[in-house]
């Protein structure tokens, strides 16, 4: 390990040999830091917090501390995060809460500066979150997602892979895989996030069904049942209508059309 003589770093942090760790950082007792981990100066990381290998942590950024809930208690709870994360200026990143609570984000996600990510949310791989975009608690947003910045959204919601989420969207609902959005109040569905998904290297001809499908849901006169079960009729090929399917069957708290 390389640190500045003005970190501290407690003497029973787990802490790989080639992690790095500039001025006036701390790290707690019950962090783990994976090979290749730089942490740059001023940065907090604390409580049951395990970090993977090749992260890149700017100052200013606080990692791992208690809940931001009137009902935690002082638990042991956890925060995991995996491997070649970005993590910008003054992001803010808490564990769980509750007995076994976890907060999880997974590989290769850059979020910016100012982002907020509140207890027992999951974030998944390859994920943007820009600029003071802000998860309350238990929020999933999975693969391939964009957050733009500003963007506020609610507990227990979540945002479906390779979706776009427009800048200063207010979010109270699912918001669909694949789909672009803009969500000031009401929500507007745009319809598939097309130029997301080219870039992910998805053909044509399925973006065309995602985008047939999408428009059976926000742009007909059929209710969500009805839209399922025309999609159902049309025989789509596609596993990305039915990852599309399954996500609206499964959510609690509606989806955003």
């Amino acid at each position: 390990m390389k640190a500045h003589p003005t970190a501290i770093v407690h003497p029973r942090a787990h802490v790989a040999g080639s992690v790095t760790i500039g001025p006036y950082s701390l790290i707690g007792e019950n962090v783990e830091l994976g090979e290749g981990t730089e942490v740059l100066s001023h940065t907090v990381i604390d409580g049951h917090t395990r970090i993977g290998k090749n992260n890149r942590i700017f100052p200013w950024a606080s990692i791992g501390l208690a809940p931001q809930d009137l009902k935690y208690g002082g638990e042991p709870t956890r925060l995991e995060i995996g491997d070649d994360n970005t993590l910008r200026e003054f992001l803010t990143i808490h564990r769980g809460t509750g007995e076994s609570g976890v907060t999880r984000i997974g590989d290769h996600n850059l979020l910016m500066a100012y982002v907020h990510i509140a207890h027992d949310c999951v974030i998944g791989n390859h994920v943007i979150m820009g600029n003071a975009a802000s998860l309350a608690g238990h929020v999933e947003v999975q693969d391939f997602a964009i957050v733009e910045p500003f963007c506020g959204i609610h507990q227990y919601c979540r945002v479906g892979q390779y979706a776009f989420l427009g800048a200063y969207s207010v979010v109270n609902k699912d918001i669909l895989p694949y789909s672009k959005v803009s969500a000031p109040r009401p929500v507007d569905l745009y319809g598939a996030n097309t130029i997301g998904l080219e870039r992910r290297g998805i053909s044509r001809e399925e973006i065309s069904e995602l985008q047939a499908a999408l428009k059976l849901l926000s742009r007909s006169k059929l209710n969500t049942s009805q839209a399922l079960e025309t999609i159902a009729a049309k025989g789509f090929q596609s596993p990305h209508v039915q990852a599309l399917v399954d996500f609206i069957r499964t959510s609690e708290r509606g989806v955003a059309k």
